[in-house]
């Protein structure tokens, strides 16, 4: 009886588990169908087009013509470099802000959040010219410089300018990660360690900073990826003097009418950057798959 009773019993939770299943799957599945919609099929038709020429017929020309070019391989590391760099910068600049707001009131907290998130109400093209005004040969930093007798640098149509931009648009995605992994550390661990006589700078490099792991990759893989596709603001401040990858994908599928190579520009762009991620994800784990430090 009791054997009867245990399959009995094992037939009824599997029936449940599978009940569960088909329940998620229905509930995901207008997700999913959106999904695929809007991002399955547009990949799969970009692919599709890389591989065809303005005709309709079958090549493998577009790859080989960018791959065969010097020049395009030269906008290619300029993209993953100011990429790069963007990603840099915002954790240089957000993780002491996250930082920072772990400790505060929640008031504080909500006001300086808001104070975050703020940039992100605005239009993009309006932030971009933003720092047009203020980068600009007779703006605020300009004339700063001027104050001090010294003649001001090129600030804009640069990568430098594109940076800035970059940073200013992007933080706020460094910062959120950050601030969801920051709070879910101990916040006992750093009083004991100093009760056991770890000096602060210890206690931050072998505590707080290896436990905030996860959030620095994800931050940092949504702010690579961003910044990597990103248009409108390396075109303003960068203008063309800036090679990236999106500006050739504008102008060859809306100048030149080119469709399939700017496809294919696209789907390099999209492999070499989800490789980069792949790779930089491994790196921060260890054989058995777990993240480091964690």
């Amino acid at each position: 009886m009791a054997a009867v009773g245990r399959v009995a019993g094992g037939a009824v939770t599997a029936g449940a588990g599978r009940s569960a299943r088909r329940t998620g799957l229905l509930l995901a599945l207008p997700a999913l169908v959106i999904f695929a919609l809007l991002f399955v099929a547009p990949l799969f038709t970009l692919v599709a087009n890389s591989f065809r020429t303005q005709t309709g017929a079958f090549t493998l020309g577009n790859y080989a013509r960018f791959l065969g070019d010097p020049f395009y391989r030269d906008v290619l590391w300029n993209t993953l470099k100011v990429a790069g760099l963007t990603t840099l910068g915002c954790l240089l600049v957000g993780y002491p802000f996250a930082l920072y707001l772990r400790g505060r009131s929640p008031r504080v907290r909500n006001w300086l959040a808001l104070l975050l998130l703020s940039p992100l109400l605005i239009s993009m093209v309006i932030r971009a010219y933003g720092w047009l005004v203020v980068l600009g040969p007779n703006g605020p930093v300009a004339s700063v410089i001027k104050w001090f007798g010294l003649t001001p640098p090129q600030l804009l149509y640069n990568d430098t300018a594109v940076l800035i931009g970059m940073v200013h648009v992007m933080l706020a995605y460094m910062v959120l990660p950050l601030m969801g992994s920051l709070d879910r550390i101990d916040p006992t661990l750093v009083p004991a360690a100093k009760g056991l006589g770890a000096p602060g700078w210890t206690c931050f490099w072998r505590i707080t900073l290896p436990l905030s792991a996860p959030g620095m990759l994800a931050g940092a893989m949504i702010v690579f990826s961003l910044t990597a596709s990103s248009f409108v603001t390396p075109a303003i401040l960068g203008g063309p003097k800036v090679k990236l990858m999106p500006y050739f994908v504008y102008t060859q599928a809306t100048t030149t009418l080119d469709w399939p190579y700017a496809a294919a520009i696209g789907f390099v762009l999209v492999v070499v950057t989800t490789g980069l991620l792949l790779g930089y994800s491994r790196l921060l784990r260890r054989g058995k798959g777990e993240v480091v430090f964690q």
